[in-house]
């Protein structure tokens, strides 16, 4: 990678100064971008990000709502000439980064460097499955069950002929669950390598030698975790030649690296393995006779599997499975037919590359449920292990759990490492290079010392960049008085009467966020029939929900904790946001509960250690959904009784931005009546 001259000549000590004023009054950015409004929290945040680039360091960083933290680490990435990879926590981020962030301001610095976008396997047409869908639907998966399912497949293979780049997201009308998906791209263990006869076109090795030529790199977290772990997501590394790494929204790092350096097995790939196999029947002569059995065994077992957890919770740990004798036993089946079915497919894995693919899936998925089993770290491997690729790394250093999951209809077993710091921190000094860890939400009352424990970090770099907004007329935070205790079990009820007057005051315009589905429900079952539109997580997608929510300007709307991040409604239609306990995690979570018990063994602390910082960044995370740009005006209300009447209640207060604080709902409503004498309309309605 040559950096162009134009940058490399203001690389070095001179890339803070350069920074600075690019994001200064009258710099590039406020030339060229329509509304940029220099702000110095961004410009410290730029400084201190390109002072890091300079020295190769670690800088640890939050930015308030508001800040601009991606124009704050484009700028020093853009004009620093090193490979940059930046890694955002979503895919839906990474786009909007890659296709309306960066060409932005790399128009506006007039640099001309090279950038390319990088997803996982998942997100790219596999042009060799989508042949084999086309050639025998029916029997490859059986998803053709409707005719909008089967005019969705032919709107593929139309899009297939035409694509450059084989990103589905280029297919609007194609939802993330579709079951086409899984049909028409590649996984780590189906994919055929260089054996494929499609090798030569396909756009999971285009878009990875375009990232490998790029001076600046667009990934997402799970990409960046899967390449750090080892997981061949993809073909060949882009890791080894990067300079820096940008990790936005990186207090969700922690727990993605925790299943990224474990390691699972759930229904899914085990009937696609069945499923493929068949698949693969058609180029080798006498094979489907071979075959037809042991992949029908294999799927029943897996059924098998799943109806006898139906008895088991939602999520619990192996113990729990295992002392349930119908579980214990339809896992000992399982482990049968993966055995038969290895037996099976062995003698054909000479004849097509394709089950030579599936005789490697078995002996992984194999390996997989034996470890997950067996009690010792090193679990005997089944009899033919011996043919098995090796164990990935597993952070064996650290304790793990193993628990199991429930979906609808599939299950997942999974081990789960205790600490990833350990694996973060090698990973990160191997690669020598630059490391700036950045969010909305990292710090505790102040403090990095949590987040900093759990990614690895030793003494970094930190910086708290404020939020620009004015909160004293912005904004302002209730505590409604004389709420019963969050245990109690009217407690959604009260919350409900102590907020009907707040909702009055706003004319709905409400984001409700509940610690439990169930709290959602029942609110959602006292609050129909009201004078607002109701939109409650569950009834559309969420992308759906939210879109009606911006465009009823006086709806409300209902989510439960996967709502804490990415609502992102500008303007008056979320005015007020309502959070109705502080978000302890669950204590049936079984990575959650055993990752105390081993704090406990250290001879530590769990609630300051772990459930307090915890809670904390969640209940951010909520909060900053509310005042989204310098114009905004909303209210926050905070229902738990607990953060007045514990000690602990101060440290949430302090972790948040500078609200004025009341206990009377009169403000309230004076509050939106100063909205509507402003802003004609908007408030009391």
């Amino acid at each position: 990678m040559s950096p162009d001259p134009a940058v490399a000549i203001i690389a070095g000590d001179t890339l803070a100064g350069a920074g600075r004023a690019a994001l200064g009054e009258g710099g590039a950015l406020a030339g060229k971008i329509a509304a940029f409004v220099p702000r110095p929290s961004q410009q410290a945040l730029a400084v201190a990000i390109a002072a890091a680039f300079d020295r190769r360091g670690t800088l640890l960083a939050e930015a308030g709502t508001g800040t601009g933290k991606t124009f704050a680490y484009l700028v020093p990435a853009l004009l620093s000439g090193l490979k940059t990879i930046v890694s955002t926590g979503t895919r839906a981020l990474q786009d909007q980064l890659y296709h309306r962030d960066l060409p932005r301001v790399r128009d506006a610095l007039g640099v001309g460097l090279k950038s390319a976008l990088l997803k996982g396997r998942a997100n790219y047409l596999c042009r060799y499955r989508l042949e084999r869908a086309k050639g025998e639907p029916k029997a490859f998966t059986g998803a053709f069950a409707s005719h909008e399912q089967v005019a969705l497949f032919q709107r593929v293979v139309a899009w297939a002929g035409r694509t450059r780049m084989g990103d589905l997201a280029e297919l609007e009308a194609l939802p993330d669950d579709s079951p086409l998906i899984p049909m028409v791209t590649s996984t780590v263990d189906n994919c055929l390598g260089s054996e494929c006869p499609f090798w030569n076109e396909c756009f999971v090795v285009q878009a990875r030698q375009r990232a490998q030529s790029a001076d600046l790199v667009v990934v997402n977290h799970h990409l960046l975790l899967a390449d750090l772990a080892l997981k061949q997501e993809g073909f060949g590394e882009i890791l080894p030649g990067a300079q820096a790494f940008v990790v936005d929204e990186a207090h969700q790092l922690p727990e993605l690296a925790a299943q990224f350096f474990g390691e699972g097995l759930s229904a899914r790939p085990l009937v696609e393995l069945a499923r493929d196999a068949l698949g693969e029947c058609k180029e080798v002569e006498g094979s489907l006779a071979v075959l037809q059995a042991p992949a029908r065994d294999l799927e029943q077992a897996v059924r098998g599997l799943r109806a006898a957890m139906e008895t088991l919770p939602p999520r619990g740990t192996r113990d729990r499975a295992l002392d349930d004798t119908a579980v214990d036993e339809a896992l000992a089946t399982l482990a049968a037919v993966l055995r038969d079915f290895t037996a099976a497919v062995a003698p054909l894995r000479e004849a097509a590359p394709g089950l030579d693919a599936c005789h490697a899936r078995t002996l992984e998925f194999c390996n997989r449920l034996s470890r997950w089993r067996q009690e010792g770290e090193d679990a005997a491997a089944e009899d033919d292990a011996d043919d098995a690729p090796a164990p990935r790394d597993l952070a064996r250093d650290a304790d793990d759990v193993r628990w199991y999951e429930l979906s609808p209809r599939g299950f997942r077993l999974q081990r789960t490492p205790l600490d990833v710091s350990g694996p973060l921190r090698q990973h990160r000094e191997q690669s020598r290079a630059a490391w700036v860890f950045t969010s909305a939400t990292l710090a505790v009352d102040g403090r990095f010392d949590h987040i900093a424990e759990r990614l690895g970090l030793d003494a970094p770099e930190t910086l708290l960049a404020p939020s620009p907004f004015d909160w004293n007329t912005q904004a302002l935070c209730y505590l409604p008085p004389r709420l019963p205790q969050p245990a109690a079990r009217d407690y959604t009820g009260a919350v409900v009467d102590a907020i009907l007057p707040v909702l009055h005051a706003s004319g709905g315009r409400a984001f409700l966020l509940f610690a439990s589905h169930r709290a959602l429900r029942e609110a959602a079952a006292l609050l129909r029939g009201g004078p607002w539109p109701l939109f409650v997580q569950g009834d559309a997608p969420r992308h759906v929900l939210l879109q009606r929510f911006r465009e009823s300007g006086n709806g409300v709307l209902l989510g439960a904790a996967s709502f804490r991040e990415g609502v992102d409604v500008v303007g008056a239609a979320l005015s007020v946001v309502i959070i109705d306990k502080l978000p302890f995690a669950a204590p049936d979570d079984p990575v959650f509960e055993a990752r105390l018990q081993a704090i406990r063994r250290a001879g530590g602390n769990p609630f300051p250690d772990e459930q307090l910082p915890q809670a904390v960044i969640a209940l951010k995370q909520g909060v900053g959904r509310l005042i989204r740009s310098e114009s905004d005006r909303g209210v926050l209300v905070l229902c738990d009784p607990r953060l007045t009447g514990k000690g602990y209640g101060r440290v949430f207060m302090d972790s948040m931005p500078p609200f004025p604080v009341t206990r009377e709902v009169a403000d309230v409503e004076a509050f939106f009546g100063e909205a509507g004498n402003r802003e004609s309309g908007i408030g009391n309605r």
